[in-house]
């Protein structure tokens, strides 16, 4: 389910990113670029959710904590000075509004929620230690 909810994450700020700086990226090109921003970082967390191994394992580490600090970097910009972001207001369903305005807001806080259920998952559940898929030696000296 967690891999499904940041796939529909991924493509929603894929669609709203493209769209956003096709449209009118010369009205907030700093939350444009954020948006396409989260996007990237959507996608990636995605696949290394999904992909084996200790290096998608720590892939999805760093992507899900980045995440989590741009939800609570640029949310808690677009609240206080959305002006930074070259944002008009901070109406979370607004045009100029990202993925993470308002701690993603305009997804239903989605976005705050999600990387911390992504790092209980990942605590939970560590890559397979990479010598268990090694023969066991056969006690045979040489």
């Amino acid at each position: 389910m967690l891999v499904f909810v940041y796939g529909v994450l991924a493509l929603a700020a894929t669609g709203r990113s493209v769209f956003q700086i096709i449209d009118r990226f010369h009205e907030a090109p700093v939350a444009f670029t954020l948006s396409a921003l989260s996007a990237a970082v959507y996608i990636l967390a995605t696949v290394a959710l999904i992909a084996p191994g200790r290096v998608w394992y720590r892939v999805a580490w760093a992507t899900i904590s980045f995440e989590l600090a741009g939800v609570l970097i640029v949310g808690t910009l677009s609240v206080a000075a959305p002006a930074v972001l070259g944002l008009h207001d901070i109406d979370p369903f607004g045009r100029d509004a990202t993925v993470w305005s308002v701690y993603g807001m305009g997804y239903l806080l989605i976005p705050l929620v999600l990387p911390v259920l992504g790092m209980l998952w990942l605590r939970g559940h560590p890559p397979l230690d990479d010598s268990s898929s090694v023969a066991p030696a056969s006690g045979v000296a040489s």
